[in-house]
């Protein structure tokens, strides 16, 4: 006797489908994700990259990938970095010329040398600003103070000494493919009695500088005077040596005449003054 199959005993083939499909849309979508991060890169602005081949030759320490959309392969890697100018700040412990303990804080700009971040990444690492940056700035901004006083470090100096540790430390991190920009000396802190000493030398001098000016300003006073009542003198020397009586009398017709010719009233009286010259009587 024949057994009669159930409706149960007949695969589903519609399921069955519709689970292979489902298997094949998460592996898609798995390699998608894994392709997308290792494979289509993106480099924003302000950023370099360097390819890092795994199985072909290592770190390509030449090439420079510049921002935008980049394709690699998706078993190399692409080591991306910021290039932009950064700012970091320090406070250093450091000794004066005369063995006087001062703390100086600091801020400086740097950042990695662009076409060079292969060799940077090769070398050093990320971690340029701990391991190259800060130590160079500390031992150039100790061997640098320590050719100063502290009173030149607080007033007069200042900006020299920033220039000098700038150009000391410089020198030794370019060697590491790093660019520093700027070190600037943001406060000084000295012991409290000789914050004071200094203080009260720096007054003095300026008082004595502001009494100098006024003595100066005085002594330009009275040598303008000198001159100028000499420069009077000499013009009265030469004009009284180029008068004569005839210069003189015609000098007083031309003004007599001058006068005549006002609308006031007058009398004038030829030949009644001295040396012959007019005279003018009116009531004005």
């Amino acid at each position: 006797m024949s057994r009669r199959r159930s409706n149960f005993d007949i695969p589903n083939l519609s399921e069955t489908n519709i689970s292979k499909y489902l298997i094949y849309f998460i592996i898609a979508a798995v390699l998608f994700m894994v392709l997308t991060s290792t494979t289509f890169i993106t480099i924003d602005p302000g950023q370099k990259g360097v390819l890092f081949k795994k199985f072909s030759g290592g770190l390509d320490k030449d090439f420079v990938y510049g921002q935008g959309f980049h394709v690699i392969a998706p078993w190399n890697e692409l080591i991306i970095y910021d290039v932009r100018v950064n700012e970091a700040t320090d406070e250093i412990d450091v000794l004066s010329k005369n063995g006087l303990p001062i703390k100086i804080s600091l801020s400086y700009r740097f950042a990695p040398i662009q076409d060079k971040i292969g060799y940077l990444h090769d070398q050093i690492g990320d971690n340029y600003l701990t391991r190259i940056v800060e130590p160079e700035i500390k031992a150039a901004t100790r061997e640098v103070i320590g050719e100063y006083l502290p009173e030149e470090l607080y007033s007069t100096k200042r900006e020299a000494i920033q220039v000098e540790i700038l150009t000391q430390a410089k020198a030794n991190i370019t060697k590491k493919f790093i660019d520093l920009d700027a070190v600037l000396i943001s406060s000084v802190e000295l012991p409290a009695k000789l914050k004071s000493a200094i203080e009260q030398k720096l007054q003095e001098e300026q008082l004595s500088f502001e009494y100098e000016f006024k003595l100066d300003r005085e002594r330009k006073e009275a040598e303008r005077k000198i001159i100028e009542a000499q420069a009077k003198a000499d013009a009265n020397k030469i004009l009284n040596a180029s008068l004569t009586d005839k210069i003189l009398q015609d000098k007083g017709i031309e003004a007599t005449l001058e006068l005549s010719k006002s609308p006031n009233s007058k009398i004038v009286i030829v030949g009644g003054g001295d040396a012959g010259l007019p005279l003018i009587l009116g009531n004005q």
